[in-house]
């Protein structure tokens, strides 16, 4: 067995991003940049009132308050033409383009309007409430560097900054393969020792929100010809995982005919818990990513390995969100294999503590876990309120979790 942190440092080495191609601004939502993103025009393009009020040269209220004659209004997408002479205001709303000659807007709460005239109620301030041109970003800056996944806050930089094509990673085409004569698809009758296929299901929505494309393979049935024809069938994937039918087992085929297929074998088990079964190759140019068959076991070892290998796939830099938070209960000293324990935040104090079913079967307690433990191997037992490393599973984030 090799450590995860080996495993993980292969896996990224096998694999690099795939090719780029130009999408519309409307499709790039949740896509990675293939190329760095760059400032077409500047924005503000002109300087700008930050508010509405009233736009005035600054030294004219170097004395103090005073009045002014009321000459013209400048409007968002209606700027006012001519230059601001001494003693002159023009009413300006937010967004509004700064007449020539100004330099402070007075907000229209301190203002008081009488026959043409404008009384402010301001000191000299220069460049009060105003907003620069360029204060955002200037034409041909750098807003986002390539690898950096788009977000619909991303996207809105973007089209502010005039581009409406953006180049992107292709989406990583990654089939998903099960394994077993135990399981039938959902929505079909189970017999008596029989299981509905759901860890397909999961690693399908897990492998969209991590930017790839799933590719459905189906149930590979418990002979070395079924087996066979699955594998034939994933050729051209960039990568393909499979669920189970990977250990020695009378009607576990599936290292059996990938050897037989010429496959290479890169590593076949990991030092951790759950998803010891784990294990990475390559038939031809086809990289296989096995997962184990138990439902937990699987989607966590997705999280801890599948995850870096579709960001480095989709142009990413390959890294987990790992963290720091204070148990709320006990741990007893672990063994020999890393382990990552199943646990729950508690709300009223940042503390995490694990789930009380920490079998590898067991859906329902991953469903509720919200971060997994990080268990160093052989580690002594652990004291409520000490520190521990911990993956959050439902944030990216784990801000004000120590």
């Amino acid at each position: 067995m090799i450590s995860l942190d080996e495993a993980r440092a292969i896996l990224i080495a096998a694999l690099t991003a795939g090719s780029a191609e130009t999408v519309d601004y409307s499709k790039a939502c949740g896509r990675v940049l293939a190329e760095p993103l760059l400032a077409k025009r500047t924005q503000p393009p002109f300087d700008a009132s930050a508010m509405d009020g009233y736009a005035i040269r600054s030294a004219d209220l170097a004395q103090g308050p005073a009045s002014f004659e009321l000459t013209g209004e400048s409007a968002a997408g209606a700027r006012h033409y001519g230059d601001l002479r001494p003693g002159q205001a023009i009413r300006i709303s937010t967004g509004a383009p700064m007449p020539n000659g100004a330099d402070q807007v007075v907000m229209q709460e301190r203002a008081k309007l009488d026959a043409g005239q404008v009384h402010l109620d301001d000191t000299c301030r220069p460049n009060s409430n105003v907003r620069k041109a360029g204060i955002d970003f200037e034409a041909g800056k750098l807003l986002l560097p390539a690898g950096t996944r788009l977000t619909p806050d991303a996207i809105g930089l973007a089209v502010g900054a005039g581009l409406t094509e953006l180049t992107v990673h292709v989406r990583p085409r990654v089939g998903i393969l099960s394994t077993g004569d135990e399981l039938v698809e959902p929505g079909e009758a189970t017999g008596p020792d029989q299981i509905i296929n759901s860890i397909s299901k999961a690693l399908d929505g897990l492998v969209r929100q991590w930017g790839g494309e799933p590719v459905y393979l189906g149930i590979a049935r418990d002979s070395p010809a079924a087996v066979r024809a699955k594998l034939d069938a994933a050729a051209g994937l960039d990568l393909l995982v499979t669920i189970g039918g990977a250990s020695v087992g009378d009607h576990d085929h599936l290292r059996q005919v990938f050897n037989d297929a010429g496959g290479q074998l890169t590593f076949e088990k990991i030092a951790v818990k759950p998803g010891k079964p784990t294990w990475f190759g390559a038939l031809g140019r086809l990289p296989i990513l096995g997962l184990p068959g138990n439902p937990v076991s699987s989607l966590v070892m997705a999280r801890l390995c599948l995850l870096p290998v579709l960001q480095r796939l989709t142009g990413q830099p390959p890294e987990l969100d790992f963290g720091q938070a204070r148990l709320g209960a006990d741990l007893e000293e672990n063994g020999s294999r890393e382990n990552f324990v199943r646990a729950i935040r508690d709300p009223s104090n940042g503390t995490v503590a694990p789930l009380g079913n920490q079998d590898s079967s067991a859906l329902s307690a991953l469903s509720q876990a919200d971060c997994l433990i990080r268990r160093a191997a052989d580690a002594p037992a652990a004291l409520a309120g000490g520190a521990v490393e911990i993956l959050p599973l439902k944030t990216s984030r784990y801000d004000g979790w120590t």
